[in-house]
C-alpha cells in the first residue's frame, strides 16, 4: 500500500525532527507546543491520517515550511 509507505516516512521525518528539536519523548514534545498527545504520537507512527492543516502545525513548530519538509526524499 503506497499510501501507508508515506505516512510511514512523513512519521519518521516528522520524528527525527522532533529529537534534532531535542525532545526525547513525543509526548513532552506534544505537551510542550499544545498538540494531541496521541494524535501526535499516531502521527510519528504513520497510523494516522495526517492532514495537511495539522502537517503545517507542526512544522510551524519547528520553524520549516512544507516545500522544505518535502524538498528532501521522504
Amino acid at each position: 500500500m503506497y499510501q501507508e509507505q508515506v505516512l510511514k516516512r512523513i512519521g519518521i521525518k516528522l520524528k527525527r525532527l522532533r529529537i534534532q528539536a531535542g525532545y526525547n519523548s513525543y509526548e513532552t514534545f506534544a505537551w510542550d507546543n499544545n498538540l494531541n498527545r496521541m494524535q501526535y504520537w499516531r502521527m510519528e507512527k504513520g497510523s494516522y491520517n495526517i492532514t495537511v492543516r495539522s502537517l503545517v502545525k507542526v512544522l510551524e513548530i519547528h520553524k520549516i515550511t512544507i516545500e522544505e519538509f518535502f524538498s528532501e526524499n521522504l
